[in-house]
């Protein structure tokens, strides 16, 4: 892991070209495109050609784009809650037990969470939390499987509300390496399953085919291609955000067990090459013994390549002066998942202002996040989490004010706007708030 001393060189290291990358490689993106497509293409172009030719062609531009892309001949694009219940009785029992006792925290957390409506009668206002009436979930497929997915997913949905639930995931025709997810859908009721992945995944979902239903809005991770089309299709459809390789800061002080320090960072590596495994010390001795840990533990793991390219190229150990220059700098990134590994933790809550979640001490461990603590793991990366927050039941409620005023406050805020429309030349709007006083 690359070592840098120092807040400012820190703050450099960590927040330059901080965001989504979007544009991908322009060289191997245009050899793609023209094997595809006939042309060589940027990134952009490349998608909304896919975008394009699933709105025109519907089901057959799936089929063609499936075979083209992914090498693969789909059999069908749907499956049905029969496949899900085979598929949920036929995962061992160990498995389906962890599957639903993650799937109860996560029902449970997001139970407690979910906004009510409200109304002023005095004051003659309210809100309404109204869900939309149809969602789906991308659930990532290729290098591994996540049936925690599906479940961080379409339950806080359910929760909300949602009537029509979806999820789309690449998977080869047999199914017989994703029972898990399958089953992981018929433990969340999901209802409908769509064998699709990439950027054609999106626009089946955000325009609608003969065998894709339109819906109204689209969560979940996936590659640089989902990625974009999600971006490209929003305003067709609500989207939950715009999500790059994961990442985690891990914040220690002399306090800190390096081995569970070491251990929380790998786990965050092997995602992805590209998963930013960050370590900000006050302590260099705690920064040396946590690097020989990783460094003694990484070649244990089945995805010790994956693990150790993360760790070379993204890998990054901070060691600034004390805890407030390490939150300045955890806040300025503002990662996906900030895990606290100091002494008494709890009182630095307050200090934490850009973050998707937080993991107090080192026995609530972000590997507890991915897979049941409650919060759904779909958080914001790449900076994102300045302004957005992790998905939950609020993603998929709509915000409706509802106005009911009566006489005294209608003359009040009449009189008022009167006023207001009038400077800004708008007379009629004056003149429909007047009318009223001369009515009563």
């Amino acid at each position: 892991m690359k070592k840098v001393i120092g807040l400012e060189q820190s703050l450099n290291v960590l927040t330059k070209n901080r965001g989504i990358d979007l544009e991908g490689n322009s060289d191997s993106i245009s050899k793609f495109s023209k094997e595809i497509f006939g042309v060589e293409m940027t990134l952009l172009e490349y998608v909304n050609q896919i975008l394009a030719k699933v709105k025109a062609d519907g089901d057959k531009g799936l089929y063609d784009l499936s075979l083209k892309i992914d090498g693969q001949k789909l059999d069908r694009i749907t499956l049905d809650k029969t496949d899900l219940k085979k598929a949920y009785d036929h995962i061992p029992s160990a498995l389906r037990e962890a599957l639903e006792f993650s799937a109860t925290r996560i029902n449970k957390f997001h139970e407690r969470s979910i906004q009510s409506d409200w109304h002023d009668d005095l004051e003659g206002y309210g809100q309404k939390y109204v869900p939309v009436d149809s969602a789906a979930a991308y659930i990532p497929g290729g290098t591994a499987k996540y049936p925690s997915t599906v479940l961080m997913t379409a339950i806080p949905a359910k929760v909300s509300g949602v009537q029509d639930i979806a999820i789309t995931c690449p998977m080869p025709n047999n199914h017989s390496s994703y029972v898990s997810v399958l089953a992981a859908a018929y433990i969340a009721n999901v209802d409908q399953v769509y064998c699709l992945g990439g950027a054609q995944a999106i626009a089946a979902l955000a325009y609608g085919t003969e065998s894709v239903s339109k819906v109204d809005f689209i969560c979940g991770p996936g590659n640089i291609f989902v990625t974009l089309a999600k971006k490209l299709v929003y305003g067709e459809v609500g989207i939950d955000g715009l999500y790059g390789p994961t990442e985690t800061v891990v914040i220690a002080d002399a306090h800190a067990k390096p081995t569970l320090c070491a251990a929380d960072l790998i786990a965050q590596a092997e995602h992805d090459p590209l998963a930013r495994a960050i370590l900000i010390t006050t302590d260099l001795r705690t920064a040396e013994a946590i690097q020989d840990e990783i460094e003694l533990r990484v070649s244990r793991i089945d995805r010790a390549d994956i693990a150790k390219a993360s760790i070379e190229n993204q890998g990054v150990i901070c060691v600034v002066s004390d805890l407030d220059e390490a939150f300045t700098l955890s806040n300025a990134f503002a990662p996906e998942h900030v895990s606290l590994a100091i002494e008494n933790p709890k009182t630095f809550i307050p200090r934490i202002t850009n973050a998707g979640m937080v993991f107090i001490g080192e026995l609530s461990h972000e590997v507890l996040g991915d897979y049941g603590a409650g919060p759904s793991h779909v958080m914001p990366t790449a900076g994102t989490a300045r302004f957005n927050s992790g998905l939950g039941t609020h993603s998929f409620l709509k915000v409706m004010p509802v106005v009911s005023i009566d006489s005294n406050n209608s003359y009040e805020i009449g009189n008022a706007a009167s006023l207001i429309a009038r400077e800004e030349g708008l007379t009629g709007h004056a003149e429909a708030a007047e009318i009223r006083f001369e009515l009563n």
